[in-house]
């Protein structure tokens, strides 16, 4: 099984209570308009709920021809396939998840604003490298803030693809790509927009060679 490329609109998921068919619809609408990746990330649910929608967004993803990344959950992505599985700090190090996940799946790092951690990232076995956060993020508003010269500098330091989060819109997303980023990661900024599929469409449309 070939991986895929870390290269486009990466659509990180809105997770609210009670709302599963909001979500599906919500996560389809930006696989319509293009999203490559869709990352479920999850601080609502857990046990087998958390399963079952899991295996609801890998078959969309499958549908459209994307890709389904977990945050933080390597035994969910074993469980259902997925793709991959996303890091942040104080999750599983990229050690222990390779050892559990084989190296057909993707392991993503946060860097934050950290150089340092993405180069390590990258010697330790990571797929790609995600920085941020770029602009103020309603998601995580004390995240610290990443330089757009991190994407430049990072570019002649690692050789994995580079994924860019925090705050980003239609309007502010293209500088970052110029700059060195390989992927958009976008939760509010598809989500948060009252038609999801031509925002996606835009954001992809970024990446057309």
């Amino acid at each position: 099984m070939t991986k895929a490329i870390i290269r486009g609109l990466y659509a990180i998921t809105q997770v609210v209570a009670n709302d599963e068919e909001r979500l599906y619809d919500n996560v389809a609408a930006a696989l319509r308009g293009g999203a490559r990746f869709i990352q479920y990330r999850d601080k609502v649910h857990n046990g087998v709920k958390r399963q079952r929608i899991g295996h609801r967004l890998l078959m969309l993803c499958r549908e459209y021809g994307a890709t389904l990344i977990i945050n933080d959950d390597i035994a969910l992505c074993l469980a259902i396939g997925a793709g991959g599985v996303h890091l942040g700090k104080g999750d599983a190090n990229i050690n222990t998840a390779r050892a559990q996940l084989g190296e057909t799946k993707i392991i993503g790092v946060s860097c934050y604003n950290q150089l340092q951690l993405a180069v390590q990232a990258q010697q330790d076995g990571a797929d790609y490298v995600a920085f941020g956060s770029f602009y103020n993020s309603s998601t995580k508003p004390d995240a610290v803030a990443a330089p757009l010269s991190l994407l430049t500098e990072a570019r002649m330091h690692v050789t994995v693809p580079i994924v860019a989060i925090g705050g980003i819109t239609v309007d502010n997303g293209q500088p970052l790509i110029t700059a060195g980023a390989d992927a958009l990661a976008v939760i509010n900024g598809i989500f948060g927009e009252d038609d999801i599929k031509a925002a996606a469409q835009t954001f992809s449309d970024y990446f057309l060679d």
